[in-house]
């Protein structure tokens, strides 16, 4: 395939995944999370995730979510304020254990990978995608010089890259609405944060979608 036809053809990707999935669940559902999130719901995923016992992954990532306007200038390893505050979703409503036997569950902070990861200024995005070496379910790649300024996002699907219309973290969590485009199941590991995300912020198929206790009861404080 050549490099025009395979730029035409991830750009139509990119287009497919906010067209197709207004088409499925309409206009008014399709904002949502771009409207809920910012409003609505980061503040109060904040303060729910005080609440918790405060490692040191944890405490970096509520303090770069509170930092906005601010970003940590000298710590480039914890991401931006929007970012951040989308994954302590992963610290309440943790992981499920993986495995027929249930081993221990895996960490929040180990989850992250699963759902986003850095690829720093300079590496290529082709180079991330040839060392893919099994398939996964969707995730963001977030390119920049440093992991709380990201240039540009990416939804890595089948060893394609496909460019987020936006840069910002928020716009860029199109992630989730990939899974129903696509027909693609969520990632065992990140289960909980999306159906929580599904049935609390989008209002999809609520009532009919199998959560957690912790899902429910998230949703119950935040609503609340």
């Amino acid at each position: 395939m050549s490099n025009i036809v395979l730029k035409e053809k991830i750009c139509l990707l990119c287009c497919k995944i906010e067209q197709d999935f207004t088409r499925l669940f309409g206009g008014v559902v399709s904002a949502k999370f771009l409207e809920k999130w910012p409003t609505a719901f980061k503040h109060k995923t904040i303060a729910q995730s005080k609440g918790l016992h405060l490692s040191q992954d944890l405490q970096e990532l509520i303090d770069a979510a509170e930092s906005v306007g601010n970003d940590d200038e000298e710590n480039d390893a914890v991401w931006d304020h929007e970012l951040a505050g989308i994954l302590l979703l992963l610290h309440l409503v943790p992981p499920v254990a993986q495995g027929r036997k249930r081993p221990g569950k895996m960490s929040a902070s180990m989850a992250e990978n699963h759902a986003v990861m850095f690829l720093k200024t300079g590496n290529s995005v082709q180079e991330h995608l040839a060392a893919i070496q099994e398939s996964k379910q969707p995730y963001l790649l977030a390119a920049g010089p440093k992991k709380n300024t990201i240039h540009a996002y990416y939804i890595v699907l089948d060893k394609y890259a496909i460019p987020c219309m936006s840069a910002s973290a928020v716009g860029a969590f199109e992630l989730f609405k990939s899974h129903f485009v696509f027909g693609t199941s969520y990632n065992k590991v990140l289960h909980n944060m999306y159906t929580f995300i599904q049935t609390t912020i989008y209002e999809i198929d609520v009532g009919q979608v199998k959560e957690t206790p912790r899902v429910a009861e998230l949703r119950a404080r935040l609503l609340n």
